[in-house]
């Protein structure tokens, strides 16, 4: 039987994993008391090269898993996007290649079709991961390189109002942010720069420009949104930022920027002036925490 390409679209609530990446780190770094509340959960031990290692729980980790039991194949499975510890997604890419043989049940081949595939991965993953949609692809398509757009948006509680229930998914502030001042600022950042003042001094790319399709800021009803943070008064702002590609910490950092513009700290020519020198040291905007991130969606081709 041939080959078969597959992509899946994820969404996962990232509080309790190590990021997305497979994480395998010497067991000798972490002791006898293990790794559980600092540097994550350890769900398995695995010996490579003569060397004891600890598995941390990461989305990888736990979809590839799921993905091989219901295919009963060792598939290597790959994200677009190594999201961080404590990082939410609604639209992570995932690949992966079957390689079907048909008398031994091993594999999933293309006329089984994807949504079987969804349910049987599904039926696998921890209430914390959900497959949403598979689909196959061409033996060309590459779900890193390929990507020609990725959406990331970060959201803000502010006020004196602070989310209990939804306080996994948002950042709490208690100033009241002037949004249509975010917004202006926001605006400032769309098209090709060089943004090495919205992004972590070691952050380990050859070039630090990108080009930024289009950045808003705004108010929002957190009842009708995906993880449903709204309610008991709380006032929602969302900072939404899409582009080619992002640099490390960079969302986060551009939302810690906006922050001080809605505060009142800082100003939208202070922001353009960060763009213009493209140096972390100019920028006085914090990198807010992970909670508020959330990878919305990436997208291929044209």
């Amino acid at each position: 039987m041939e080959r078969v390409w597959y992509r899946l679209v994820v969404a996962y609530d990232g509080t309790d994993f190590c990021g997305w990446q497979k994480q395998e780190p010497p067991a000798d770094e972490f002791g006898d008391g293990g790794v559980e509340g600092s540097k994550g959960e350890v769900v398995g031990r695995v010996v490579k090269d003569g060397v004891e290692r600890v598995q941390l729980r990461t989305v990888q980790h736990v979809l590839e898993r799921a993905v091989r039991d219901a295919l009963r194949e060792e598939v290597v499975l790959t994200g677009a996007s190594r999201t961080d510890s404590g990082v939410h997604a609604w639209g992570q890419s995932a690949f992966f290649v079957s390689e079907p043989m048909g008398e031994k049940g091993v594999g999933w081949p293309a006329d089984r079709g994807v949504e079987k595939l969804v349910k049987a991965v599904n039926g696998r993953l921890p209430r914390d991961v959900w497959v949403r949609s598979a689909e196959i692809v061409g033996e060309d398509f590459n779900v890193i390189g390929g990507a020609t757009s990725k959406e990331y948006t970060y959201t803000i509680a502010c006020g004196e109002t602070r989310p209990i229930f939804g306080r996994r998914y948002v950042w709490h502030t208690w100033y009241d942010l002037d949004v249509a001042k975010m917004n202006e600022a926001a605006k400032v950042l769309i098209g090709e720069h060089d943004f090495a003042g919205f992004a972590q001094i070691n952050h380990g790319r050859k070039t630090t420009v990108r080009e930024i399709f289009d950045c808003s800021v705004e108010e929002i009803d957190g009842g009708n949104d995906v993880v449903g943070v709204g309610g008991d008064g709380v006032k929602l702002v969302r900072v939404r930022v899409s582009g080619s590609g992002f640099l490390y910490n960079m969302v986060r950092i551009v939302a810690g920027t906006l922050v001080e513009v809605g505060r009142g700290k800082m100003s939208v020519d202070d922001v353009r002036r960060v763009v213009a020198e493209a140096d972390r040291l100019s920028n006085r905007g914090m990198t807010l925490p992970p909670m508020g991130l959330r990878l919305e969606w990436i997208r291929y081709g044209g």
